[in-house]
């Protein structure tokens, strides 16, 4: 079963939520800094990690 990766990423954070409530402050530094990281110049050292 392919399942694509944005849907599996909404699953996972919707449940993280749900069952461990963290402060929503945190959710949003999370999710800033993971957008401005995607779009730094440590993208590539951070792409060849996941991978």
């Amino acid at each position: 079963m392919d399942v694509p990766l944005w849907l599996a990423l909404v699953a996972v954070g919707y449940l993280g939520c749900k069952l461990i409530r963290p402060p929503w402050w945190l959710v949003a530094v999370l999710l800033l800094g993971g957008y401005l990281l995607a779009d730094s110049v440590f993208a590539p050292l951070i792409d060849t990690t996941v991978k």
